[in-house]
């Protein structure tokens, strides 16, 4: 006989952890299934300084941080799989995920913490420079570019962050920003403009980036005059690196078509984190929300599967 679990937690971000945690504490029959590694966009982040409770003796990581979230899970008995989700039927009193390999996967209720993916850059030949100039994650790949160029794209909180973070590695860090003033935190900003190694490009968009299978040259356009620059690796180097960070996109090209009801790609949600199908709940980054951050993800979750406890109760 089929095992149809309590709650099924879709992603293992701060989200789907903190649901997974309390899940397991509720002693619901819990899932969680995660296609990846734990932890989603914190899991590449560099610093966090910002979640209450985090080690402060010594540098606190995503990936530090996400470590002990799933050693909090593990301990009380959540079910984990390993797969990638490819069709969701969330209508009925039993949810139904099939994935890629032909498991399907029951449960009486759903928390989607599915998470978002970087934006990307939009310029001309970006795919075809990925991972060959172009990343998306500093933690990742700053190593690569020790005493070398970069150049970072945004201008909000995680830009310039990650723009201050890079400076560790590369000698030079030019942040290019569209408009003529960041949108970072003030304390943010500050720190920045602090650090003898940030430059910027105000009022500025990469057109086209160019190289012979590796990132040597791009065409950055002013927006505001229309006049085009070429800015080209230095000889020594041979090469440069381009860092996204101008936002993300949800991850939920998965749920189109279920009836779940959407805003901008992302779930809308009551303040209970319920959607508009019964026993379906949405938590983290995925859903519309005006503060996306580890704290409100994990905050997110408890409730949600807080809610999921209750649906179940009640069903009995």
């Amino acid at each position: 006989m089929e095992t149809i679990y309590d709650l099924i937690i879709l992603g293992a971000g701060p989200a789907g952890l903190a649901a997974g945690l309390y899940g397991g504490r509720y002693r619901l029959n819990t899932l969680l299934v995660e296609r990846g590694q734990d932890g989603g966009q914190i899991a590449i982040t560099s610093d966090i300084e910002n979640y209450p409770g985090q080690m402060v003796e010594a540098e606190e990581s995503g990936a530090t941080l996400i470590a002990r979230m799933t050693k909090q899970v593990d301990k009380f008995g959540v079910h984990r799989v390993s797969a990638s989700i490819e069709k969701v039927e969330l209508e009925g009193p039993v949810k139904r995920l099939t994935d890629t390999k032909g498991n399907v996967y029951e449960g009486k209720t759903v928390i989607i913490a599915t998470g978002d993916h970087p934006r990307p850059i939009g310029c001309k030949n970006e795919k075809e420079f990925l991972g060959r100039g172009i990343s998306f994650c500093a933690t990742c790949d700053a190593n690569f570019y020790e005493d070398m160029e970069v150049y970072v794209v945004g201008g909000g909180d995680s830009a310039i962050e990650e723009a201050i973070y890079l400076t560790k590695f590369a000698r030079k860090v030019t942040v290019i920003h569209r408009r003529d003033q960041l949108r970072a935190a003030q304390s943010i900003q500050e720190k920045a403009f602090r650090n003898e190694k940030l430059h910027f490009m105000w009022d500025s968009v990469v057109d086209e980036v160019r190289g012979d299978g590796i990132l040597d040259a791009m065409v950055v356009r002013n927006v505001k005059t229309g006049e085009l620059t070429q800015v080209n690796a230095d000889p020594d180097d041979g090469m440069f690196g381009l860092f996204g960070f101008i936002g993300y996109l949800p991850n939920t090209g998965l749920l189109e078509g279920t009836g779940l009801a959407m805003e901008g790609g992302y779930i809308r949600t009551d303040e209970d984190m319920r959607t508009n199908i019964s026993g379906v709940y949405a938590a983290g980054d995925v859903r519309v929300k005006s503060l996306r951050q580890v704290v409100t993800a994990a905050a997110d979750g408890a409730i949600a599967a807080c809610q999921a406890e209750h649906y179940v109760a009640d069903l009995q």
